[in-house]
């Protein structure tokens, strides 16, 4: 059974109820429970004081990353260079998910997001994956959907 969220609200980095995502693990970060919380968790990691080490902790053990220029970046290492240019421009992230598909425990995130007071920004089209402990990560991160970042 799939089920398809949609969202034409306002591009911030709350939750899909319009709430900062109140789940938090271990760390005090907040994590995703459900599919539809990947992208604000995502955006209020990045936001974070240390948002290198923050937004590591969103990605499965075997993610990929599919970089503007449609390099796939594995593993954690080189997932974590792949962000260090969108981390490095030292500005918040805003995201406004456009619609998420979920089938079992794996669902489609279509996300427009922007670098706030940049011209960065584009439309993700990303896969995540709910782990064995209830939390969803990043299985697939493809920051601009195979285009160029705006």
């Amino acid at each position: 059974m799939s089920e398809t969220h949609e969202s034409n609200g306002p591009g911030t980095a709350s939750g899909p109820d319009g709430n900062e995502p109140a789940v938090h693990g271990s760390s005090g970060l907040p994590v995703a429970r459900r599919a539809a919380e990947v992208p604000a968790v995502f955006a209020a990691r990045f936001n974070s004081a240390d948002p290198a080490a923050a937004v590591a902790g969103m990605y499965a053990e075997d993610a990929v990353f599919v970089t503007p220029a449609g390099r796939v970046a594995r593993g954690a290492a080189a997932v974590a260079e792949a962000n260090a240019g969108f981390l490095a421009a030292g500005r918040p992230i805003a995201v406004r998910p456009r619609r998420i598909t979920e089938v079992g425990d794996t669902a489609l995130l279509v996300v427009d997001w922007a670098l706030v007071g940049t011209d960065v920004g584009g439309t993700a089209t990303d896969v995540a994956r709910r782990g064995a402990d209830g939390v969803w990560r990043y299985l697939i991160d493809s920051p601009t959907g195979g285009d160029p970042p705006a």
